[in-house]
């Protein structure tokens, strides 16, 4: 989840002037619209499948007339629950790195974490199954994992401002609010976000462009957090899937960019950066399949869990030896944006080419 407001309706970024298109048969405001066109496109399925998935979540909810949720009676009912769960949460996140920046409403109330939740909810949030306060997929699944959360997350979030401990609906009535009000208020936002992305009539390229780069270098942080137990999706425990979803949203997004990048050369000349356009998507994509090697070399859908002895700031060398030492370094290398080589490096050298603007860590 992102904050950061930028508009919807962005004019055409104009295009720096050392980013000189090539020899080839398109011009800019071509590439422009084919790269609107393909996110239009492209990004529907996914929308579909989010707002299918949160009204698969609301159908398959127990709302028993006399009674709260039972862990026995009703496993069944959240078995369904969690699949439909997993669904909302692949699919927001193969769409979240160019829609969170353009609708940043709609990804905070959609997929905001309890912590920063909690931080704009001076009074905390004391109803959890309502549309107010702390909603959104981590809302619901902060409940529907309240009986299998780790001991170590609790101990974490019993630390906040305003917590309220996670359980199962307890009565009739927080049962039904959680099927009617909390995931009914992800259904509306989920509709919103895909009614809002098929009508617009144009994107901010930049934007969406920024917003993969951004979600490239939250890589680090999405692994750094799991040290503190402050990871994503923490009470389900796959948050390692969340990662693999984002890489994978971002390179299909990437593509449309691609034969634009390709296209482009930069002359110092011309009072800019150099750089070639296909070098730079080629030390993008190496970059890209650098990462899915390493995700791939994970097994299951956690983090894998930090060493006691784990330090982020000086990380010693047999902790850098564990699962989690790998993952850490690998992706810590990858993302940096301070290196020019990495990732990051080479998609905001790939936004100078296109005229986009560059991410820069607040």
């Amino acid at each position: 989840m992102r904050s950061a407001r930028l508009l919807l309706f962005a004019a055409a970024a104009p295009l720096a002037a050392s980013a000189c298109s090539s020899s080839g048969a398109m011009t800019d405001t071509q590439y422009q619209s084919a790269v609107v066109s393909g996110m239009r496109t492209s990004f529907i399925t996914d929308l579909s499948n989010l707002v299918s998935y949160s009204q698969m979540l609301q159908a398959a909810a127990p709302t028993p007339a006399d009674r709260g949720w039972d862990a026995t009676l009703d496993a069944g009912a959240i078995a369904a629950m969690k699949t439909a769960w997993v669904g909302c949460r692949q699919a927001y996140e193969h769409i979240e790195g160019a829609t969170a920046p353009i609708f940043p409403d709609i990804d905070a109330s959609i997929d905001s974490r309890y912590d920063d939740a909690l931080a704009a909810l001076p009074g905390g949030d004391a109803y959890l199954f309502d549309d107010v306060g702390f909603t959104g997929m981590h809302a619901v699944e902060r409940i529907l994992y309240a009986n299998v959360t780790p001991a170590r997350v609790i101990a974490y979030e019993s630390t906040l401002t305003g917590y309220l401990a996670a359980a199962f609906p307890a009565t009739a009535q927080e049962a039904s609010d959680l099927a009617a009000k909390l995931v009914a208020k992800q259904i509306s936002d989920a509709q919103a976000l895909h009614d809002n992305w098929e009508a617009a009539k144009n994107y901010d390229l930049g934007a969406a462009f920024q917003g993969l780069v951004s979600l490239m270098n939250e890589q680090r942080e999405k692994v750094d957090k799991a040290s503190t137990n402050q990871e994503e999706s923490r009470y389900s425990q796959t948050t390692m899937d969340d990662i693999r979803d984002n890489l994978a949203g971002t390179e299909r997004v990437y593509a449309l960019f691609q034969p634009w990048i390709q296209s482009k050369i930069a002359s110092p000349d011309a009072g800019g950066e150099s750089g070639d356009g296909k070098a730079i998507d080629a030390a993008i994509e190496a970059g890209f399949a650098k990462l899915q090697a390493l995700y791939d070399g994970v097994q299951g859908d956690a983090i894998p869990q930090p060493p006691d002895t784990w330090s982020s700031v000086d990380p010693s060398a047999a902790d850098l030896q564990t699962p989690f030492g790998v993952l850490f370094a690998g992706v810590q290398a990858a993302v940096d944006p301070n290196d020019p080589s990495s990732v990051v490096g080479q998609m905001n050298a790939a936004a100078v080419l296109l005229g986009f603007p560059q991410f820069a860590e607040e």
